[in-house]
């Protein structure tokens, strides 16, 4: 199964996943059922997680039903405990909609969510991050989670978040890290080639490799960023329950108030 999804993940776009992945794992779903852990977004339990990764798959990993990962398991749990996210009457931006959130979302009475990807068929709204095509100060809410390592300019994706934000508003945006984290984010236009590019980022369709000035990137855009270390406030019995990575920060990005 690790070998299949590796494979999978590193031949088929994107697109074509979001649509049709979860159809085929859904029915894979039902010989995973047990009692070892669990998805908080579903609240189902299951023996194990499928494995995912496209070099070395992780183990347990990826819920078969929700699509869920250890960070969007973990953004979930912060959400409930941590925000008033589920409360609260919010206007919400998604940038690139992860497929384990999006029917939850949308169905909340208290939230105007809106959706928006660059190709994902499931987004409401075609869009460049480097262009947001809202007003200044609309959204109460963005998720912009494993995009800015894409993109040409994360900067000016950046401030483009920041400037359609409500002051006193607040995001989570997700990078990935591969280990050794390097002091500083390393990018370099000049490498194009998809072999070069997925030995130097960690993965082909990748154009930079975050450091630990990470957070200080997304304060150049404007915002103040709290790295919140909520995974340990968890505890142990919950990390494993959840099936949780207890290295992910989380960076909690906030517009400063008027």
């Amino acid at each position: 199964m690790r070998k299949l999804i590796s494979i999978i993940l590193r031949t088929v776009p994107r697109r074509y996943l979001n649509r049709f992945a979860h159809v085929f794992l859904r029915i894979i779903a039902i010989f995973y059922r047990g009692s070892n852990v669990t998805c908080p977004i579903n609240g189902r339990s299951y023996r194990k997680f499928l494995p995912y990764g496209r070099i070395n798959p992780r183990p347990n990993a990826l819920c078969p039903d929700t699509l869920s990962l250890e960070r969007h398991r973990l953004m979930w749990l912060y959400l409930k405990n941590k925000t008033d996210f589920f409360a609260a009457n919010l206007k919400v931006l998604h940038i690139a909609p992860e497929v384990c959130f999006i029917k939850k979302f949308k169905a909340m009475e208290n939230l105007d969510y809106t959706t928006a990807d660059i190709e994902s068929p499931l987004a409401d709204v075609k869009m460049d991050i480097h262009q947001i095509p809202f007003d200044d100060n609309e959204f109460d809410v963005i998720f912009c989670n494993h995009v800015l390592e894409h993109v040409k300019n994360d900067l000016v994706a950046m401030q483009e978040m920041c400037r359609v934000m409500k002051p006193g508003g607040w995001g989570i945006m997700q990078v990935p890290f591969f280990l050794p984290i390097p002091e500083v984010t390393f990018e370099d236009p000049s490498v194009t080639d998809a072999k070069e590019r997925e030995r130097i980022y960690g993965q082909d369709d990748h154009v930079r490799l975050y450091g630990e000035d990470y957070a200080t990137r997304l304060e150049r855009a404007g915002f103040e960023v709290e790295a919140s270390d909520f995974v340990n406030e968890l505890g142990e019995e919950q990390i494993t329950k959840y099936a949780l990575d207890r290295n992910e920060v989380l960076f909690v990005s906030q517009k400063p108030s008027l």
